[in-house]
């Protein structure tokens, strides 16, 4: 078990040092929108086609979810104090070496570079808040606010973007990550708990599971992200998903069988874990769908800006910080269950209002635009709570790994399984109606399916 020292010191620190966490969380999030608006002028600059920025959009998701797992495992042996320094340390260098990259393969390499910092730092930073908040309801409390923390930051991102670029060079916006970086690196050491290094750990590191899951991860992600673009018959998209599926289907196969899993079987059979991990790969998968959407959608046809297409954002995120806190409270008040219910509802109606979507931007994007944040807050605040409940300190890193596992592969594995509905339609904007559509009709089934699993937990109090 992981050794936790000087805690007593940072008790009256706690507020600063949660702050500093949730500002590395929203960062690496932060860190996945960073291009979405900017890519047509990527594109120009470097002269890239539809298959390169495909890859442009992806290198950064791909091993961060490919290797959480192996993140969190490392967190759980090692302690989350090294992990997340030695994180932040290749997060900055690769977000400083982005922004001065020379050409495009160099930018999608310090991408690369970046998602894998991430994942060592994304559970070692949910390693440190348990530790900040030991109390059941504090940490409740605390993972409430963490999971509107995570879906503020793709936000944040997406307007930023739109808005810096259109003043400076897109390259700036790879210095906001290193700046985050630099200053949780100079200010950690005062602000956070310390955690140890476990010394009665003996078993051997499951590296052959490790590589499994990212190859499966990557490729997988890979062969979706650029099937819906270049066609699912292509022998590269083919290749991929083929080889994707063989690696998650020998990552499973392996994980049974070694003595020290990087996921254990049981992990994830509690209904919990279940309904929280579905509810952010659903929610990240629908701020995917509709910031892809919007921003080609907006700088197409009607010709907007990209400061013009972050301004049509702006409601969004500001239905994310302004929900951020009530979401929170709604968990403690209404239960982690009954509030992914609601929020499951809202995200149906605003994804099936944004369904209709025209050129009168007022009547046909913006209500959509405000009830799904408001859903999306709700969603995350109730999955962080839920996928987090009952686990073991020793844990902790896995769950961190489990969590943003979903919510990396909901914008990409998620957004491109939406996105293969365009093909059944002739025109491309009926083809996006039908996406946003079927990611409706999706939350509301698991909405009926939260609806079961809250009357079975009635019935089972009626009869204790």
């Amino acid at each position: 078990m992981p050794l936790f020292n000087n805690q007593a010191r940072f008790t009256h620190r706690v507020g600063p040092a949660f702050t500093l966490l949730a500002v590395v969380q929203a960062t690496l999030i932060f860190t996945i929108t960073l291009v979405a608006v900017p890519l047509p002028l990527i594109a120009s600059e470097f002269g890239l086609t539809t298959a390169d920025l495909v890859v442009l959009q992806i290198a950064y998701g791909l091993p961060y979810s490919g290797l959480l797992l192996l993140g969190g495992n490392l967190t759980d042996r090692f302690g989350g104090t090294i992990l997340l320094k030695i994180g932040l340390c290749v997060f900055g260098i690769a977000s400083f070496g982005a922004a001065l990259a020379s050409g495009f393969e160099l930018l999608v390499a310090m991408r690369g570079l970046q998602g894998i910092g991430a994942a060592m730092t994304a559970p070692a930073a949910l390693a440190l808040v348990s530790v900040l908040f030991p109390h059941t309801g504090d940490f409740d409390r605390a993972m409430a606010r963490w999971g509107g923390i995570s879906v503020l930051g793709a936000a944040i991102g997406t307007v930023l973007s739109g808005i810096v670029t259109t003043w400076v060079s897109w390259r700036w916006m790879f210095l906001v990550p290193c700046a985050v970086s630099a200053i949780a690196l100079m200010v950690g050491g005062r602000l956070l708990p310390v955690i140890l290094r476990s010394k009665h750990q003996k078993q051997s590191l499951d590296l052959l599971g490790a590589g499994l899951g990212l190859l499966g991860f990557s490729a997988g992600g890979y062969g979706l992200a650029t099937g819906s673009e270049i066609g699912w018959a292509s022998p590269s998209a083919m290749t991929a998903l083929m080889l994707g599926l063989a690696s998650l289907v020998g990552f499973a196969w392996h994980e049974r069988r070694t003595g020290a899993p990087l996921l254990p079987p049981d992990f994830l059979r509690h209904k919990n874990r279940i309904g929280g991990a579905v509810g952010i790969f659903l929610a990240a998968a629908s701020m995917g769908l509709v910031t892809f959407i919007l921003a080609i959608y907006l700088q197409g046809s009607p010709g907007w800006s990209p400061l013009a297409t972050a301004g049509a954002m702006a409601p969004f995120l500001a239905v994310l910080i302004l929900g951020g806190a009530p979401s929170g409270q709604i968990v403690l008040r209404m239960g982690a269950w009954n509030t992914l219910l609601l929020g499951l509802v809202l995200s149906a109606i605003g994804l099936w209002l944004l369904a209709g979507f025209g050129s009168n931007y007022v009547f046909d994007i913006l209500p959509g635009l405000v009830v799904l944040p408001a859903g999306t807050s709700l969603i995350f605040a109730a999955s962080a709570v839920l996928m987090t409940q009952g686990v073991a300190p020793t844990q902790m890193g896995l769950a961190g790994g489990v969590m943003n596992t979903s919510m990396e592969l909901g914008p990409t594995a998620g957004l491109a399984g939406f996105m293969t509905l365009t093909a059944l339609c002739t025109e491309i904007e009926a083809g996006w109606s039908l996406a946003f559509m079927a990611a409706g009709v999706t939350a509301f089934l698991l909405a009926i399916w939260v609806c079961f699993v809250i009357t079975a937990e009635r019935i089972k109090g009626t009869q204790r």
